[in-house]
């Protein structure tokens, strides 16, 4: 079995003058360049908020057939391939709420899996809000469906031998 894959989809619009966006790596120089070695940007953390972080440690440990590790009282961490899943519940971590944290109605977090028909049984196991469409394949070719957690974030599982990643061979 492998364990999930972290996928997060993000629109960025070209930037016609702007530089190639690369973070330093100071450790590494390039033989031809007497400045540091510049590695590309990853994205590492996603966050998703939570109201009851028991609860929400719970449910996507049961998704995703990974315990996670408790890295505060309100913060619960889970590595999906060099990305991490932060659930997080300000209120047990003591942080003030603000004006509440809302997530646009399809700002999805995708997941990918080897089993998508049991990721979904395990979804619905777990509490999810399944979508009533089920598993769908999408133009582009994705197998996949959608759903909520417990705490209403839009999810997506994804099968992971059809995930599109872009136009490339």
């Amino acid at each position: 079995m492998h364990r999930p894959l972290l996928v997060v989809l993000l629109s960025l619009a070209p930037l016609a003058a702007a530089p190639a966006c690369r973070a330093q790596h100071p450790s590494v120089p390039e033989a031809s360049d007497p400045a540091p070695h510049l590695m590309s940007p990853r994205l590492y953390r996603v966050i998703l908020p939570v109201s009851d972080i028991d609860a929400a440690a719970a449910f996507y440990a049961a998704l995703l057939e990974c315990a996670g590790e408790r890295v505060s009282p309100g913060r619960h961490y889970f590595d999906l391939g060099g990305t991490i899943l932060a659930v997080y519940d300000p209120g047990a971590d003591g942080d003030a709420l603000g004006e509440g944290w809302r997530q646009h109605a399809n700002q999805y977090v995708y997941f990918a899996v080897d089993d998508l028909e049991a990721a979904r049984e395990r979804a619905q196991a777990a509490g999810a809000a399944l979508a009533p469409e089920g598993i769908a394949t999408m133009p582009w070719g994705e197998r996949l469906f959608y759903a909520r957690d417990p705490f209403q974030n839009p999810i997506c599982l994804v099968d992971e031998r059809t995930l599109f990643l872009g136009g490339g061979e």
